[in-house]
């Protein structure tokens, strides 16, 4: 039998030039993390399937969600994770009385999701995880938000290239509170508003009908998804919140938008958005925002206030291959020690020594070569002629 050699559907292989790019950002996640005082954690690859199926959606644990088999072959109650939310919740839930709140933590994890592969998504996908436990405050809302932003601006972006899209569910909640819905109603309605810029009004209207809503109810929502600014009870707190961002300087860079959802039924708050401006590539890089309630699935008594965003590896690519925005020289500078006789192997391993003792990354050579054959070997490579050391 002849194995195929491409990976799995949805996959992909990363070649060291490949992942030269990946290790590029996910150093630049991991730095504006630690820039803010985070402090990195990791859950494991799988969990009960359960705390996905209680809060994550029924996109994900009706059709994405891969549960794995026990020995006997039978579907067991385990799944591999498509997000880290709820593990996070999970283990801040068991953890967080070890830990002085607010609670600062992020990781850098590999995820598989079992959806059809495009442009930008792929079934087994890379996320940087940054979440604050344990505070109301305004000011975690926004400090998400900036950190979202000097994300982008490690990158080298600039508000000409990127927006920063944000709204509240509570409006959106008051707001169909006055439109009479019930929770059913509403919760297929939110994940339609989601939607409104994959849709046509025909289409978005025609599946509002599908979902039961009425002829007022529909014209309601569509002149909300139309507006440029919030009303209701909540709306205060999200101007806060943009008077807070043009005061660190990102004015050029956010935007209220009320028709964006988050579809997922556990944001409770704020919800935002990092949107690519490129005309090839126009699509959400990542966002996302508010859920204090999603601690109760574990017996928590008291609600844990969380707020959290999370980029992914290959949007994140996307977005700096459209803008030309990838260093033209992501590797590290090395040298290149040759055998040039024989019974000279111990000697240039001792110099390769020395040199990684001050930090440099050195190659040594494993036959015994001349001059110009060492040079042309160092230079495929990568290793300029510079940086060959001949003993």
């Amino acid at each position: 039998m002849t194995l195929n050699l491409n990976p799995p559907k949805g996959t992909a292989d990363r070649k060291p030039e490949e992942f030269r790019i990946r290790k590029y950002i996910f150093d630049t996640w991991r730095t504006v993390c630690e820039s803010f005082a985070y402090d990195e954690y990791l859950g494991p690859l799988v969990e009960p399937s359960a705390i996905r199926e209680a809060k994550s959606g029924e996109d994900v644990w009706g059709t994405e969600l891969t549960k794995i088999t026990n020995r006997n072959g039978e579907i067991s109650d385990l799944a591999l994770r498509p997000e880290m939310t709820p593990t996070v919740t999970r283990m801040i839930s068991k953890y967080q009385r070890e830990y002085t709140k607010p609670i600062r933590w992020f990781s850098i994890a590999n995820f598989y999701r079992n959806e059809r592969p495009q442009r930008g998504r792929n079934r087994e996908f890379w996320q940087c995880n940054v979440d604050i436990f344990g505070s109301e405050s305004v000011s975690a809302d926004i400090e998400v938000l900036q950190m979202a932003c000097e994300l982008m601006k490690a990158f080298g972006a600039t508000s000409e290239q990127f927006e920063l899209h944000v709204n509240d569910r509570r409006v959106v909640d008051w707001f169909l509170d006055a439109l009479s819905m019930d929770a059913d109603l509403r919760k297929e309605a939110v994940r339609t508003m989601d939607k409104w810029d994959k849709l046509s009004q025909e289409d978005f209207e025609k599946v509002l009908i599908e979902k039961w809503c009425d002829g007022m109810q529909i014209e309601a929502i569509v002149q909300f998804m139309k507006s440029d600014a919030l009303e209701g009870a909540w709306s205060q707190q999200i101007n806060q919140i943009v008077d807070a961002m043009h005061a660190l300087g990102y004015q050029d860079t956010i935007k209220i938008k009320p028709s964006l959802m988050r579809g997922f039924d556990y944001y409770d708050g704020m919800v935002f958005e990092v949107f690519d401006k490129h005309p090839e590539n126009s699509r959400a890089l990542f966002g996302w925002g508010r859920y204090n309630g999603l601690a109760d699935i574990f017996g928590v008594k008291e609600a844990i206030p969380a707020v959290w965003f999370a980029p992914g590896d290959e949007p994140m690519k996307l977005f700096l291959e459209s803008w030309k925005l990838i260093p033209d020289a992501l590797r590290q500078q090395r040298y290149y020690v040759p055998v040039l006789e024989e019974g000279k192997e111990t000697e240039v391993m001792k110099k390769a020594q020395e040199l990684r003792n001050e930090w440099k990354n050195v190659l040594i050579g494993m036959k015994v070569q001349t001059d110009s054959k060492a040079i042309e070997y160092a230079g495929k490579k990568g290793i300029g002629k510079e940086n060959v050391i001949l003993l």
